[in-house]
Formats: C-alpha cells, structure tokens, sequence
C-alpha cells in the first residue's frame, strides 16, 4: 500500500493539501482498539478506493465502514471525534460529558453555576473542587471539524477568570475563590492560544493537547464514550436519548429501560448492549 499512498495528496476538513500519511491512519487505526491483522485487513480493502485529493473526511468514511464489519466496539472508538460533535447542538452535553471525566479522577463538580464576581455575574460551565483546590472550567464545544479554538478564547476565559477569582470579606481583605482557569475543547487550539493560556498559567484541554492527558487520552483511559459513538443507534435515537439528559454509553448499561422509552425494539437490545459493555470494558464485539 505504501507504494500508491506516498504519491497522493488529501485534502484535510480546514481545506488544506497534504501528502496522505499511512502512519497516521495506522496509528489511529491502532489506538481504536484494532490489532494488527484488523489494522491490515482495513488497508487491504482501503486502498482500492485512494485517488489524488480525495478528502480527510471520505478516508475516515470508508475506513469506519470497513471497521465497523470486523467489530463494532472498535468502529465506535474509531469515530469517537465525531461522536463527541454529535453531542451538539447545545453545549450542555458535553459539558456533561466533561464533568464525568473529572469525576473520574476524583474531581467533585457543579455544572451551570452562577458566580457573582467583582465587575459581573458570571455562568460558570464547570466548578471543580479537588484536594482543598477550585477551578473554574469553561468548555468550548464545536460540531465542526477543523475548527479551532484560537487565542481570543483563552484571553476571554482569562478575563472572567480574573473577575471571579477572589470574593471580597471585608474591606481589603479577600479570599481565593478559584485557583485556575481551565479551558476544555473537543478540537484544537491554536498555537497562540496554547502559547497564551501557558503563559497566563491557565490550564489547556483539547482533543489531542497536552501530549498527555488530552480529551482522546481521558476518553479512552476512564472509558467514558459518548453514547453518540454507538453504531447500533440511529442518529435520531442518539438525539432522543440526549434529549433526555443521557450522554454516557455507561448510563445505559444497568438501565435497558432508557432504550426502550427511546423507542428502541425489544430484538435490538441485545445487539445495542453488547457494544455498550465492550465499550465500557466488559467484552469484545
């Protein structure tokens, strides 16, 4: 394969030419769960349907369809980018979606909360409290792939940060309310945001920044998928269940219950639940 592909360009979602990088689709191939032989086997089949320019977007069509015949749980962690878009329109899902990862690491949270700060009333996306520690987190949530969070978002994050950061006692006197600004994005940051926020010790959160301890690590560490990654649910199915305040595939798994208000088949729940347990580490499918 690696003939044919060093020899074509794609074009990636933000418009941009780039030479077609088979390492890149292997390692992501890789970190989905797929082996080796699967890793192959989707090449394999790939491979006929490359030509010069074809889109970013189409490869991850084609590769996800391959995907999702050999195994459905690792199609689903294969898509996860876009099923955290799917968490849209609104923002609240996936500030939900943020606020279970932090719980996972022993984070206690609030969502939604109203601060009076020093200038304005703020709502704050997240409250964070961890070992005697607050934080105030704000999510920038996208459903656009290639866009980017740029150093605009960081400046006003910070701003609000600093109106709300200590709470007057008395005359002088003041406490520290919250401790850091955070900012969570399922995308990417600018350079300059990342350079800003660093500077102003803020902490950054994007799908594949920091290094380590991006949203893609958390994810997959804490296996927190999304419910919007299932491929056994229709996109209208996933939209009823987000309706009704659902966001994780592990809030399905002692509850068959929600599928079935969702207007899901009895002849389909074993399928369904199948790949929520392999997702949530209970098996392979």
């Amino acid at each position: 394969m690696a003939e044919i592909t060093d020899k074509i360009e794609v074009v990636k979602s933000s418009g941009e030419v780039v030479p077609f990088s088979l390492r890149k689709l292997t390692s992501s191939l890789r970190r989905s769960g797929a082996d080796p032989a699967m890793v192959e086997e989707v090449l394999r089949q790939l491979e006929p349907s490359l030509y010069e320019g074809i889109s970013t977007k189409k490869i991850y069509r084609l590769a996800y369809a391959i995907l999702k015949k050999l195994s459905k749980s690792t199609a689903a962690r294969y898509s996860l980018k876009r099923g955290i878009m799917e968490l849209g329109p609104s923002g609240f899902p996936f500030e939900k979606f943020i606020a279970e990862i932090l719980n996972s690491q022993g984070y206690s949270t609030r969502i939604g909360e109203f601060i009076n700060g020093h200038c304005v009333r703020h709502e704050i996306d997240i409250v964070a409290t961890k070992e005697g520690r607050t934080y105030m987190i704000e999510c920038k949530f996208h459903n656009l792939l290639g866009t980017k969070s740029d150093v605009k978002v960081p400046m006003y994050i910070h701003s609000r940060f600093k109106d709300v950061e200590k709470v007057e006692l008395t005359g002088n006197e003041f406490d520290v309310r919250f401790h850091q600004g955070w900012v969570v994005t399922n995308t990417r940051f600018t350079d300059d945001a990342i350079r800003y926020g660093t500077c102003m010790n803020m902490h950054l959160v994007g799908w594949d920044f920091p290094a380590k301890g991006s949203l893609k690590d958390l994810t997959d560490v804490f296996e927190l998928y999304p419910l919007t990654c299932l491929t056994t649910l229709t996109k209208a199915e996933k939209q009823h269940l987000l309706e009704q305040n659902l966001v994780l595939c592990k809030e399905l798994l002692s509850n068959e219950s929600l599928l079935l208000k969702a207007g899901i088949r009895h002849h389909r729940l074993d399928g369904i639940m199948q790949e929520v347990r392999s997702l949530c580490g209970h098996t392979q499918v």
